[in-house]
């Protein structure tokens, strides 16, 4: 996924600093994310949902809010209004670029926000909001103690997050008398809400509120068990897949065309998490899945391993190979099923002698429907002719070069 550095002007004149990630496909469509109060661009979610979405074709603009992060201004001069006034500049950049967004993406008072705009941006299609609150001054609980100190000084600093914030008047007056009801009643896209009901920042209530308030196309999906901020990475790309899915249905994208260096036949892969040993797998077609390794290997057990991924090819070739004979004789199979193991056996008394091992796969074919005996017989023989049985059977080289 390569991602750019990305400035833009916000709403007061200050630079914002952003960055945009780009798919390695084709560009089909872009996003624009905006994050969780006095969070910023980078936080694991941000990160791991432009991932997933650029897999799509879709660019991904996520920015830090004026005073922010890497941006310019002072965050004790902003608001609520200004936060969406810097939403409007950020989608007025992407669309000098000839990037303009179609789908907008808003995490806690981001997804208030994105809520509050989206009525007043051209050419979006579908909103979601991670963690939202139906009403934006919920964010004053956060300080409620240093509420007097603010309306008498006209400023006070806060702890967020375990670092200080200095927080302006204006911006608690303006939060305060903010209300969404008539934005989400007048939102022309489709809307998901996405929410844990353990959400201890956000309560879930809030959740119910902006679903009903919007009319269709909408939908709700649950966080289950994740935190406010979904920092659990499984978490993450739970949500990161969810949004994949749904916005492509309504945003109508087409199939991105795969990168001019990858040609029909070839798989990339890529690490997707350094930590562990997650991966993305990239197929011809824009098609995904995740390879991973269990938690007992030091994985995080989020994909098929890679042993995993070979039984897999197995057992779907199998499948594959039975039904196409069956159909060709026009026999009365109505499924198939195909169950598959792995593991290291002696093949000879000489290899175990010597130690060495084999690889041992365990297929279990499962035929159902009114077939005799001999068809039976059959199908089983026809199950041996899988090309992936066959190559698995001979010996294979495997040669590896390095990109310069």
């Amino acid at each position: 996924m390569p991602t750019e550095r990305f400035t833009f002007t916000g709403h007061d004149g200050s630079t914002l600093s952003a960055r945009l990630d780009l798919p390695d496909t084709a560009h089909v469509a872009t996003a624009l994310f905006a994050h969780c109060f006095t969070c910023g661009k980078d936080i694991p979610a941000a990160r791991r949902i432009a991932a997933r979405l650029s897999q799509l074709g879709i660019a991904v603009l996520r920015f830090d809010f004026t005073g922010l992060g890497h941006s310019e201004g002072e965050f004790a001069n902003t608001s609520f209004t200004s936060n969406v006034a810097d939403l409007e500049a950020a989608c007025a950049a992407l669309t000098e670029r000839g990037l303009g967004p179609s789908l907008l993406i808003g995490h806690s008072l981001g997804g208030a926000a994105v809520l509050r705009a989206a009525a007043d941006l051209p050419g979006i299609k579908a909103v979601v909001t991670l963690g939202a609150p139906f009403d934006p001054g919920h964010v004053l609980h956060n300080f409620a103690d240093a509420l007097p100190e603010i309306e008498a000084k006209g400023a006070a600093e806060v702890n967020l997050g375990g670092r200080p914030v200095l927080i302006g008047r204006s911006f608690v007056e303006d939060v305060d008398r903010a209300h969404l009801s008539q934005a989400i009643g007048h939102l022309k896209a489709a809307l998901l809400v996405m929410h844990a009901p353990r959400d201890a920042v956000v309560s879930i209530n809030n959740a119910t509120e902006i679903f009903v308030a919007a009319k269709h196309p909408k939908s709700f999906v649950t966080l289950d068990d994740a935190d406010h901020l979904i920092s659990r990475p499984q978490d993450a790309e739970y949500a990161a897949g969810v949004i994949a899915t749904w916005a492509s249905r309504y945003l109508d994208l087409p199939k991105p065309p795969p990168p001019e260096d990858v040609p029909e036949g070839v798989l990339r892969v890529r690490e997707a998490d350094p930590n562990g040993f997650l991966q993305d797998v990239t197929g011809h077609g824009g098609h995904h899945l995740l390879a991973d390794e269990p938690v007992s290997f030091g994985g995080t057990d989020r994909g098929l391993s890679p042993y995993g991924l070979v039984s897999a090819g197995l057992g779907a070739c199998t499948s594959m190979t039975i039904r196409m004979y069956a159909r060709r004789k026009k026999w009365p199979l109505t499924h198939v099923a195909v169950d598959v193991s792995h593991n290291k056996a002696h093949a000879t008394d000489a290899q175990a002698q010597s130690g060495d091992k084999i690889d041992h796969f365990l297929r279990v074919i499962r035929l159902e429907g009114d077939l005799d005996a001999a068809q039976r017989e059959k199908l089983l023989e026809i199950a041996d002719k899988c090309p992936v049985h066959r190559t698995l059977e001979r010996s294979s080289k495997v040669e590896t070069t390095l990109m310069p």
